[in-house]
């Protein structure tokens, strides 16, 4: 039934619909590629997909960090609601809840060949969280948030590749191009998520020589290597684009290339370790809302449908792009779908006015754990955005019981494990007076105006308090549902041991203790802790 539902869906779809081709690139900052005014960095294939296509000046990631972000993304609806709230996996909270419906489950209801291909960080150690149980029929990737780009570790569908000499991006750039390539039929939906350019910082050395000789007056060796991966990502990108104007579609397909948050900007006293580079006087960081780390690149294509050399300056959200692009199927969204927080923009990415985007709201949250009201919050409305700065305590991560899992998974293969039951809450964290700033006059946050304009703090507070206490009481039913599922999938699992896992992974070098002399599960928390106290059934 299901096959016959399709082979229909396909005959229709395939005659008018288009392909797509949604590339999430990592950590890549608005200050990072030419067309956003980098002088440094070579990029002459997303270069000239600007000069044929949209470029946007005010799009916003959904959340200054990866796994909320992707979430966003990947839903159409902000990521709290989704249940992921924060990158820690052994804890869940980086996962969607089984309620929610993907970027996959979208486009494969409209009869498209769904693939994700790239980072996954929505959901691992547990197959039922994985994309191809996600709408996805095609997984070829790794769920972890990093990973290794020569000793890459990748899943297809639950079955491993092992690592053989070629450079990541490339592995990515040449799937996308077999599935382009081999379709047969229905059109195809892409997600192509590349993990660069997150840590670690890795590229062809010849590439990183050529950014040393351009840029080593200025920066050191990591933001060398941080350009020759920018210029290997598009170097991917033109021949994923040759390969589709060689298979005669490239007129018949929409392409997006965007960012999940902003970039990384690290200063450090030894240069060779800095990350701090071009920023286009934005501020702020990765995991902040302020602009550097929110306001991000996007480009988006369709020949003989979105204008050539078209600059949009209205503000655009991340969550906007599952409406907008599934909206070129002209089906229905599918049973079961939840009501969409992003907006369909393909009349703006068409050249047309759209006047009510220009005072829209568009709100941010981001700490680490559970969230928190007024820390690293954020609402832009028109030029206004009012903003609270991180409140420390919740912004930490709690390193030696969240990372032994995310460094072991950088190069060896997906494993499985019971969720680690706690999750911080911050019951009395209070909050910084907001500030206020004037984005069209001052993008990069310098001047706080709170004091002058009394009435435009008032209303962006209220707007922002009513959109959180309404998005937080959704984060609690998607962590619950969340948690079920991992406990249901657990009844009858035995846990892996985790002196055999994490034997290379401890960080010793954070706690008071000896790798010699003391127990890691008498030393460390996490998942095993409950193991241990459980009583025997």
């Amino acid at each position: 039934m299901r096959l016959a539902l399709l082979a229909i869906l396909c005959a229709v779809t395939s005659a008018a619909a288009p392909n797509v081709l949604f590339v999430l690139l990592d950590d890549l900052g608005y200050g990072d590629l030419r067309a956003y005014g980098n002088p440094y960095v070579d990029t002459p294939h997303i270069d000239s997909l600007v000069r044929s296509g949209v470029l946007l000046t005010h799009h916003y990631a959904p959340s200054p960090l990866c796994a909320p972000a992707r979430a966003g993304f990947l839903t159409g609806r902000y990521n709290h609601r989704t249940g992921a709230v924060d990158v820690s996996s052994n804890r869940g909270i980086d996962r969607i809840a089984p309620s929610e419906k993907t970027f996959g489950d979208y486009f494969r209801h409209a009869g498209y060949t769904t693939a994700l291909i790239g980072k996954w960080h929505n959901g691992l150690y547990n197959a039922d969280v994985l994309p191809h149980r996600r709408g996805f029929d095609l997984f070829f990737g790794f769920p972890n948030g990093a990973q290794d780009y020569w000793r890459w570790n990748l899943m297809r569908n639950g079955v491993y590749d092992k690592p053989d000499g070629r450079y990541l991006p490339d592995v990515f750039s040449d799937e996308t191009i077999r599935l382009i390539r081999d379709r047969q039929g229905p059109p195809f939906a892409i997600f192509l998520a590349h993990n660069a350019i997150h840590d670690p910082f890795q590229a062809p050395q010849e590439l990183v020589e050529k950014y040393e000789r351009r840029v080593g007056f200025r920066y050191g060796r990591t933001v060398a290597t941080i350009y020759a991966m920018i210029e290997a990502l598009d170097a991917g990108l033109g021949r994923i684009f040759a390969a589709l104007k060689r298979e005669g579609i490239w007129d018949e397909t929409i392409i997006v290339v965007t960012s999940d948050n902003g970039a990384i900007l690290n200063r450090r006293a030894d240069l060779d370790a800095s990350t701090y580079r071009f920023h286009a006087g934005l501020s702020g960081s990765k995991g902040e809302v302020l602009e550097q780390g929110i306001r991000v690149p996007a480009v988006a294509s369709w020949p003989g449908n979105f204008p050539a050399g078209l600059v949009v300056d209205a503000p655009i959200h991340g969550c906007d792009w599952l409406p907008t692009l599934f909206h070129a199927t002209a089906v229905d969204s599918p049973p079961g779908a939840k009501p969409l927080d992003g907006r369909n923009v393909m009349p703006l990415l068409r050249g047309e006015e759209m006047p009510e985007l220009s005072n829209r709201i568009l709100p941010f949250q981001k700490n680490r754990y559970t969230p928190v009201r007024h820390s690293d919050a954020a609402i832009r409305k028109g030029r206004w955005k009012l903003y609270w700065p991180g409140l420390r305590p919740t912004m930490a991560k709690d390193g030696p019981r969240d990372n032994p899992s995310y460094r072991r998974g950088i190069t060896q293969e997906h494993w499985e494990m019971p969720l680690d039951p706690d999750i911080p809450d911050f019951p009395n964290a209070g909050g910084e007076p907001p500030r206020l700033f004037d984005l069209i006059q001052d993008p990069g946050e310098t001047t706080d105006l709170s004091d002058r304009y009394p009435e435009v703090v008032r209303d962006l507070n209220r707007r922002y308090d009513d959109w959180f206490d309404d998005v937080i009481t959704e984060w609690r039913q998607a962590n619950r549902l969340i948690r079920e599922a991992d406990r249901r999938y657990w009844r009858d699992r035995k846990s892996p041991d985790p002196r055999v896992l994490f034997k290379d992974f401890w960080m010793w070098d954070q706690v008071d203790a000896s790798p010699e002399e003391d127990d890691p599960l008498e030393v460390f928390s996490g998942f095993w802790s409950r193991e241990r106290t459980r009583k025997p059934r």
